[in-house]
């Protein structure tokens, strides 16, 4: 088995030498079954990089060098050197690599070990089983990094991945293969988590592997946070929506609306006509909107995870109405509760429209995850 190790480079200089030798010398030797071999990919850089790389060539036959031409952006960087490595190292397993130190060489072992108990791609997670950031960053990098991994983890929805941003993997070449064709347009730090986002969304096996992050002593980041944030934003927000459209949620949404009517109906009629509380008038109408909702959604949105026994249709439903009424309760009901006691019971509806936009968020999340959710490898 071939594993190459994919380093991307620019003004590296003091930093690559301490690399490949720590490899060379400390972690290659303790690996016995993997031909290890390094490919850095300098985009001409104008400190030397390359130069430095091709007199360590002299010393190291597993090491070799792409001279990338000018600097196009770590995503272009790393497609460009993993298509080289394809075609000429034939790896089982391709890595992605920092040259500044700050991804602990010492965990390839983990890695590797990952890839052999039959994962496809393994990353390392500085954010869960003992990863971590460095203590000595400033507040405002902390932010960038921990807000950004949740934010991409919450829109998403795919909480079990840890580091959606990190840039230290392995990955089959089955894996690279398969999302390469559309990877183009990602040449910067977006190509990260665009790269993940696919490999989840095709069903690859994924593993993580834990590890401290250090911050570099030579050099400078290449990071431009600014461009960066709105870089990633953009492309979290439009796969997710892309995702939605091609998902269940629009039949979600033609059931809700049915579901809509007989809940404002019914909540309307016990409103004008009772002395119940506006709040508990909303619970009692939602049990109809929910039954009717649960048969609808089980035997059209969710069909390919329906109820096909009478005990799993009596199971889901009791899970349904369980998990519907707390969001009817805590949630609709929750805000028409404190609109009545902010501005009284004559907006009694538009407290329900608001409760009701919430409440659509909640129930597609948990009857997509947890009522009639998909086995997914990860």
């Amino acid at each position: 088995m071939k594993a190459v190790i994919i380093i991307p480079t620019y003004n590296e200089k003091g930093n690559i030498k301490k690399l490949v030798e720590t490899l060379e010398t400390d972690v290659f030797p303790e690996i016995k079954t993997w031909n290890m071999h390094i490919l850095v990919v300098d985009d001409d850089s104008p400190d030397g990089t390359a130069k430095e790389v091709e007199e360590l060539i002299k010393k190291y036959k597993n090491l070799h060098l792409l001279h990338n031409g000018e600097k196009a952006g770590l995503g272009a960087a790393y497609i460009k050197g993993m298509s080289l490595a394809v075609e000429k190292l034939t790896p089982d397993v391709l890595f992605e690599m920092d040259a500044d130190g700050q991804h602990d060489p010492k965990k390839i072992p983990d890695f590797l070990k990952k890839i052999d108990e039959g994962n496809d791609l393994v990353i390392g997670t500085r954010y869960s089983q003992g990863g971590s950031i460095p203590e000595n960053w400033p507040p405002i990098r902390k932010i960038y990094s921990i807000f950004g991994n949740l934010l991409v983890r919450t829109i998403f929805g795919r909480f079990a991945i840890h580091d959606w941003t990190g840039g230290y993997r392995a990955m089959r070449v089955s894996v690279f293969l398969k999302e390469k064709n559309e990877m183009g347009e990602f040449r910067g730090y977006t190509f990260q988590v665009s790269f993940l986002h696919k490999a989840a969304r095709d069903g690859f096996k994924i593993a993580e592997v834990p590890f401290h992050f250090t911050d570099r002593t030579l050099g400078n980041s290449k990071i431009a946070p600014g461009e960066y944030i709105v870089d990633l934003l953009r492309y979290v927000i439009t796969a997710r929506f892309r995702e939605v459209l091609h998902s269940s949620f629009p039949k979600f949404l033609i059931v809700g609306g049915f579901g809509f009517f007989i809940n404002a109906f019914l909540y309307d009629q016990l409103v004008r006509n009772t002395h119940l509380p506006i709040a508990l008038a909303n619970v009692v109408a939602a049990q109809f909107a929910i039954f009717s909702n649960y048969n609808f959604n089980n035997v059209w949105t969710f069909k390919a995870h329906k109820a096909n026994s009478v005990l799993a249709y009596f199971s889901k439903m009791l899970q349904f109405f369980a998990t519907s009424n707390i969001g009817v309760i805590l949630i609709q009901s929750g805000t028409i509760q404190i609109g009545d006691m902010l501005y009284g019971e004559q907006y009694y509806r538009i407290y329900f429209l608001i409760g009701t936009f919430f409440l659509l968020i909640w129930n597609f999340t948990v009857y997509s995850k947890v009522i009639w959710k998909k086995k997914t490898a990860f």
